[in-house]
């Protein structure tokens, strides 16, 4: 539960981090955004015609929701890297970009995962957003947000060793890039929180800031490069990844979404 004012319920557009975060502002439209690398493979799933089951855990629980849906389990990164010559559907977008033949995916994420059915389970309708969409995202919600509905982003951050919020510039700069599309259509009260997650997008250089800032510099040293790479293509994708029950799909497939106003705030 936010303490009176927390909850941005004075805007319409509205921001906040993590797990926490995503309880604490409601709102009509969540948008998820983990750049490195949730919701950046989750684009390019969506772009090759995969339908995406998001899973908190990666252990036998997540093998059994993948049999129980037909789907193929994606393997971590660097599980991956370890086993060399073997096929394998992975968490990297570069190597998600080459699959074929999958349909149905599971990807397993502590953060993005997480906080995608934190959202939907306040009854949000949830968007995955990253660099590579981040303006398809906001011309499909920009015409809701100017007919009243509210819209929080929520950068997903990653973790300390502690296990406590590490906030990812990364994820502030995409929660930026779509919160700039949403302020340009017009929404009349945007609060500093907003301004300041603009602002730091605004100043962001791509590809250089992303492959150089902490979270792509460990991807970089790790040898994943590539997935830095294809997380830094600005705007390069049309699809808008959106959560219907227990898996996401491209919103140009399934039609408009029926009524989500539940007036939260102005």
């Amino acid at each position: 539960m936010a303490l009176p004012g927390h909850d941005q319920s004075t805007y319409r557009l509205r921001v906040e981090w993590g797990p926490t975060g995503a309880e604490a502002v409601p709102a009509d439209y969540a948008v998820v955004v983990d750049v490195l690398s949730f919701t950046t493979t989750l684009s390019v799933a969506i772009e090759r015609g995969i339908e995406v089951f998001p899973y908190r855990w990666r252990d036998a629980r997540a093998a059994e929701h993948a049999l129980r849906h037909g789907a193929t389990l994606a393997v971590g990164r660097f599980e991956a890297l370890s086993r060399p010559g073997a096929r394998h559907v992975s968490l990297s977008p570069a190597s998600l970009s080459e699959v074929e033949g999958v349909e149905r995916l599971v990807l397993t994420s502590p953060n993005g995962s997480t906080i995608a059915f934190a959202l939907a389970e306040s009854g949000a309708q949830v968007v995955g957003a990253c660099l590579r969409n981040a303006a398809a995202v906001a011309r499909w919600l920009a015409p809701k947000m100017v007919a009243g509905a509210s819209v929080v982003v929520v950068p997903a951050g990653e973790r300390w060793y502690d296990d406590t919020l590490r906030p990812a510039v990364e994820d502030l700069w995409g929660a930026g890039a779509v919160l700039a599309g949403l302020a340009e259509a017009g929404d009349p009260a945007v609060s500093p929180e907003v301004r300041m997650a603009i602002a730091a997008w605004q100043a962001a250089t791509l590809p250089t800031d992303l492959l150089s800032c902490a979270s792509g510099r460990e991807l970089v040293e790790a040898g994943f490069v590539a997935d830095v790479e294809i997380a830094a293509r600005q705007d390069v994708s049309e699809v808008v990844p959106l959560l219907v029950g227990e898996s996401f799909r491209d919103a140009a497939d399934l039609g408009p979404p029926g009524p989500r106003l539940r007036r939260v705030g102005p």
